[in-house]
């Protein structure tokens, strides 16, 4: 019956040739490595998301006075509803992991350059919609933690001028947080953000077939200089076939992300999901010390820096615009990390102070 069933769709879609194509037929460089498969890693996680969002939705009730009951029935009353509340929560911080690294090794290794600038500009979009996802997801809870932060973040649209009283107003759908913040957010978290992600992770993975990836810049094989801006995947020469040779390192890399997850949520969920997460959301009582999200704080800390919230978010807003718009920027086609000297310092000292202005964000 099977056989009978697979002939059926062979004949009329050619799902043989379909496969040949994109796995035995499709030949990646030699020297590619374990770095690559980060993409494979976060269309995996991003999948889990989608599985146990589902799951959540299924007994979650968008209600200010029962959003937070809800929860808690999840955690304590449906078999397993701790696992999927905890893979969904503690899986999105290990998709912003995945996501920064994914991030810094295309920098490193000049991937983003020509041909790939739609590559990385629709990858970029990407990775900030991720945090979008997060930003809006935090909330659903309505727990002390998630009301409270929300209430910092929006705050700081209103430090735009002229129109930042009205953009804190849109955002939370009122003068405060409340049923209408509730009822955007949720709308945001599951059905526009997840549409426009999916999109965005169709046309990305098309740039990727289309173009191709880029050798890695190193070792046996690089060239300084490429002859064609797209690879012929199938006549490579060298080439590996993408399976079983580098499927294998594919499979590898997401067990061990998958394995780390489940690590965290077993026996160090509180990294990621601290006390005032399990406290109901009270609108008159201001907790102490409320920071945002680890991924977050660096942001969080800049609107402090600087002597008005708005130069902080005008130093934000910089940095992003330049990320966005680096392969129109850097157009030089030298992608090797040492005959790159003043990019790497750049990199470096990017890497050192996100990592300072997030602890201190932390600290102070």
């Amino acid at each position: 019956m099977l056989k009978r069933l697979y002939a059926f769709f062979e004949v009329r879609l050619g799902i043989n040739d379909i496969l040949e194509q994109n796995l035995t037929k499709y030949l990646l460089p030699r020297n590619v490595n374990i770095w690559y498969t980060l993409g494979a890693v976060l269309l995996t996680l991003f999948v889990l998301q989608f599985v146990t969002g589902i799951l959540l939705l299924v007994y979650y009730v968008t209600d200010p006075v029962e959003a937070y009951q809800s929860v808690e029935r999840i955690m304590n009353e449906i078999p397993y509803g701790w696992l999927i509340r905890y893979l969904h929560a503690v899986g999105s911080n290990v998709i912003v992991i995945a996501l920064l690294l994914h991030m810094l090794s295309v920098l490193f290794m000049g991937s983003y350059k020509k041909p790939r600038e739609l590559t990385w500009v629709s990858g970029f979009i990407l990775f900030n919609l991720a945090f979008a996802l997060c930003l809006t997801g935090y909330l659903l809870p309505w727990s002390q933690l998630s009301f409270w932060a929300t209430t910092v973040a929006t705050e700081a649209a209103g430090a735009v001028p002229v129109i930042g009283d009205a953009l804190v107003r849109f955002l939370r759908g009122g003068a405060m947080v409340g049923d209408a913040t509730l009822g955007r957010f949720f709308a945001l978290h599951v059905m526009v953000l997840p549409a426009g992600l999916a999109a965005l992770i169709g046309f990305h993975l098309f740039c990727v077939r289309r173009i191709g990836i880029s050798r890695p810049p190193f070792g046996d094989g690089y060239r300084p200089a490429e002859v064609k801006g797209y690879f012929e995947h199938e006549a490579h020469p060298g080439g590996i076939p993408f399976f079983p040779n580098y499927a294998i390192k594919d499979v590898a890399v997401i067990s061990f992300f998958l394995g780390a997850l489940v690590l965290l949520v077993f026996f160090a969920p509180g990294l990621f999901i601290p006390p005032s997460a399990f406290e109901p959301a009270d609108p008159f009582t201001t907790p102490e010390h409320i920071k945002p999200e680890w991924y977050f704080l660096w942001a969080y800390q800049t609107l402090k820096i600087f002597p008005s919230e708005f130069l902080g978010l005008m130093a934000q807003g910089a940095i992003m615009t330049v990320l966005a718009l680096l392969p129109f920027l850097d157009r030089g086609s030298e992608r090797r990390p040492v005959r790159r000297p003043i990019f790497v310092t750049c990199y470096l000292l990017g890497i050192m102070l996100f990592v300072a202005i997030s602890i201190w964000g932390h600290y102070s």
